[in-house]
């Protein structure tokens, strides 16, 4: 097995121009675990098995010639099923738009296709990215490789399922509420959602323009850190903007903002989270209580933002092909027509108001610490939870502790920190809005001390 739970891009960079392995070997593996797995886990609606194979060729002969593209060059990754590569079909995983196919890569397609990686498939979703846990789909829910009973997050759920089984290296996702950390949370890998507008979404499928951002899911801070740059067009190696950032201080200092995002845990995700702030603590970071005064509030704000935005972006798709839609869907894009324009733009002063508080937050800290996820990935076709002596419906619970910050447009990572009721669990960092590259370095720099005994599944699923 070439692929391990621990082998991370860098790892095959070396490898690949060692001519220890190859590109073509790197892709088999690849496909052969999405044969072995995919059946159950549903990660994938689209499998390049040819054209894949033609690519990695490509990238073994340039490599021989001495042709390097980047670290990224004959490494397998996936893209979410809502990024267009031409030729292909972009599904957003709704029977609505069968027979699509793009006429042009997106940019960030375009971007990996020039820094030579190899797509393997493009991956499962909820339905048009607007939900939370991967359940609803035009190809079936996505299940999570930890245990496939229980959801794997959502939007970008079978992104994280293709990177925590070793069916792709890396992938990218999207995240409006939170869409590449809760799933990166749930399946136990790591992801990030950079700052607002950093990563092009041109020939992304929307959901909220205002509120869309497009990142990578990966294995390590260092792959995603890897990804990020390429993503954005910049060389792997590094940008004049990257240079520009802070060095890692040896003794961090990270405020956790433990009114409102504490107060709604389960008790073993508080125990994986409280362990993983020990554990900090412990190595040389300097713990102090931070706050949001108004963190309540983004909740009503974040709705009055998404949905409308939702609405006007999708509204041909509703009034012509509603009844095609999941009903959960076509509620959510319904309610959204019925948000006033006053509500709009009251919210929108609401999220001036939070964007200046997380600004403020920031200011004596190098970076906030948060859980992603309040409550363990719950069992498919779980509504409510019981959670802190209340019954709360699972979509705004999942997005409690990550839709702030896409509301504001702070860059922010979810990492793994340990396990919660047997499943993976995941701690949040977020950075400065001009800080992507700063708290990538500090998130590589304590990632390990982060995860404690976190690790990836092996190349199959637990039942």
């Amino acid at each position: 097995m070439i692929v391990s739970p621990a082998t991370t891009i860098a790892d095959l960079a070396a490898a690949l121009r060692q001519r220890d392995v190859t590109a073509t070997a790197l892709v088999e593996e690849c496909l052969a675990t999405i044969a072995a797995l995919d059946e159950t886990l549903n990660a994938f609606v689209l499998v390049r098995a040819d054209e894949s194979r033609a690519e990695a060729r490509a990238a073994d002969r340039e490599l021989a010639r001495g042709e390097d593209r980047g670290p990224l060059h004959g490494v397998p990754v996936s893209l979410k099923d809502v990024i267009d590569l031409a030729g292909a079909p972009t599904t957003a995983a709704t029977p609505v738009r069968a027979g699509h196919r793009a006429a042009a890569d997106a940019a960030v397609a375009a971007h990996l296709r020039a820094a030579g990686a190899v797509i393997v498939g493009k991956c499962n979703l909820h339905e048009l990215a607007f939900g939370t846990t991967g359940e609803a789909s035009a190809c079936g829910p996505t299940r999570n490789p930890h245990d496939p009973r229980h959801v794997a997050g959502g939007s970008s759920s079978g992104s994280a399922v293709s990177v925590s089984t070793g069916m792709a290296l890396a992938s990218v996702g999207t995240d409006t509420g939170g869409s590449i950390r809760i799933p990166a949370s749930a399946c136990g890998v790591v992801g990030l959602k950079p700052a607002y507008g950093e990563v092009s979404a041109d020939g992304v499928f929307p959901l909220a323009p205002s509120l869309d951002h497009v990142g990578p899911i990966a294995r390590s801070v260092r792959d995603a850190e890897t990804l990020y740059r390429v993503l954005r067009g910049r060389s792997a190696g590094g940008d004049a903007s990257d240079a520009r950032a802070a060095p890692v201080q040896p003794h961090p200092r990270l405020g956790v903002p433990r009114r409102y995002f504490l107060d709604l845990l389960e008790p073993s995700v508080e125990e994986a989270f409280e362990a993983a702030v020990e554990r900090l603590a412990g190595d040389g970071c300097r713990i102090a209580d931070a706050d949001i005064p108004h963190a309540a509030d983004a909740g009503p704000v974040y709705l009055h933002t998404q949905l409308p935005e939702a609405a006007a972006c999708h509204r041909t798709l509703l009034d012509r092909h509603g009844e095609d839609l999941s009903e959960e869907v076509r509620l959510r894009l319904a309610l959204g027509r019925y948000v006033l324009a006053e509500d709009y733009v009251r919210a929108q002063r609401g999220r001036a108001v939070l964007a200046g508080e997380v600004d403020t937050a920031l200011e004596g800290c190098d970076a906030l610490l948060l859980p992603a996820l309040p409550i363990v990935p719950p069992r498919l076709g779980v509504e409510r939870i019981a959670v802190g002596g209340t019954t709360e419906a699972v979509r705004p619970l999942t997005l409690r502790l990550t839709q702030l910050f896409d509301l504001t447009g702070h860059p922010a990572i979810a990492i793994p920190c340990g396990h919660a009721g047997g499943l993976p669990a995941g701690l949040q960092l977020v950075g400065r809005r001009d800080g992507t590259a700063a708290l990538l370095a500090l998130a590589a720099a304590w990632e390990q001390t982060i995860r404690g005994q976190a690790s990836a599944p092996e190349n199959g699923a637990n039942s």
